[in-house]
């Protein structure tokens, strides 16, 4: 599909073969068995390598497979408390905010107070410091707890695996 007469050419070990006629270069990539790619179609004269194009999409999606990969998005999973949470409630949510913070998702927990609860804040802000104390190996609040209505809320980030608590 190139249309230009003359191309500088590469060949499949990245030397230069210098200036020669589109069809000439289309021949010797033939005659190696490879294809001729357009490689910097603006340049003048534009320049082609010769390479197996096949090989080289199937390198490139697997380069960008790869990156996808890498970058694991992180999820934001929500845990709810109650300051009159029993104690085995409160293990078994504790559990599973390890879970969530081994497993590399942040933790937003909420303390919500019902009814007269909500004069009894100082109880709920101990009972959430007691939490964060006791998941301190796998995470730390991102910030400080927030009280927005009858709900207190704040976010437990996962820590790195290098970054434990001495």
């Amino acid at each position: 599909m190139i249309r230009i007469p003359r191309v500088l050419v590469i060949d499949e070990e990245g030397e230069q073969l210098g200036q020669m006629d589109t069809r000439d270069a289309l021949a010797m990539a033939e005659e190696r068995g490879l294809d001729l790619v357009e490689v910097a179609p603006t340049a003048r004269p534009p320049v082609c390598r010769i390479m197996d194009y096949g090989k080289y999409k199937y390198e490139q999606s697997k380069k960008a497979r790869k990156a996808r990969q890498a970058s694991a998005t992180t999820k934001v999973k929500t845990i709810k408390f109650r300051p009159k949470t029993d104690d085995h409630d409160y293990e078994f949510k504790k559990k599973h905010i390890i879970q969530f913070l081994e497993a590399g998702n942040k933790v937003k927990v909420i303390m919500q107070f019902r009814g007269r609860e909500i004069s009894h804040l100082d109880l709920g802000l101990e009972f959430l410091s007691h939490l964060i104390e006791e998941v301190a190996e796998y995470g730390a609040p991102e910030s400080r707890p927030t009280r927005e209505g009858r709900f207190i809320t704040f976010i437990i980030a996962p820590r790195k695996k290098a970054e434990k608590p001495e």
